[in-house]
């Protein structure tokens, strides 16, 4: 099993959500993963280039357009290549930080990722796991002010991937030290690849 791992937190220090990741990874115990940190390697804004590339035929696009559009297929087939994705995601403001939107803009591609038909949009991207390791200062997950956690299952469900659990430790700033115990009791808690197959 293969794990892409992607930390969004502009803090890579002191970072929970690195924290979390680092953990839940261990608990998976999986042999190989794929890092994306997108604070210490920052993603491009999807650019004009860009967005006339994705809508050609791959057989009509120039130089240029194929380059603008070398990252996005980057990301994609780093996501192709996993079982199993954990995404770091502090809440910032509370919606996702815009390293992890411009992420989510480069893999969310009409006719790759996703394509429309006549019953509706449909997910390309099918069979992944996925865990999101969330921590917030004062934003509690599921409360009509979570814009991030709501937003991210929306749109990794839009891609296909559908399969998405939750390890918080929102509201920090209330009870850091009850929010990190509990976020640490669920990663205890979540069954491994295997253990979910069986």
């Amino acid at each position: 099993m293969t794990i892409l791992r992607i930390d969004s937190s502009a803090n890579t220090e002191t970072s929970i959500t690195r924290d979390l990741t680092d953990r839940i990874i261990a608990a998976l115990g999986e042999e190989k993963v794929i890092t994306r940190d997108l604070a210490r390697s920052p993603l491009p804004q999807i650019t004009h280039t860009w967005a006339v590339a994705r809508a050609l035929p791959e057989g009509e696009r120039s130089t240029e357009q194929k380059e603008a559009l070398a990252q996005s297929d980057a990301l994609i087939a780093e996501i192709e290549a996993a079982d199993t994705l954990v995404i770091g995601l502090p809440v910032y403001n509370f919606s996702v930080p815009a390293s992890l939107k411009a992420w989510i803009d480069l893999v969310a591609r009409v006719g790759v990722t996703f394509r429309y038909s006549e019953n509706g949009p449909e997910g390309l991207v099918k069979g992944k796991r996925v865990i999101l390791a969330v921590a917030s200062g004062g934003t509690a997950v599921g409360s009509e002010i979570d814009f991030a956690t709501t937003y991210m299952r929306h749109v990794l469900g839009f891609m296909g991937m559908t399969d998405v659990e939750i390890v918080a430790a929102d509201a920090l700033a209330i009870d850091a030290e009850a929010t990190i115990a509990k976020a640490h009791e669920e990663i205890a808690a979540l069954p491994k690849q295997l253990d979910r197959a069986a």
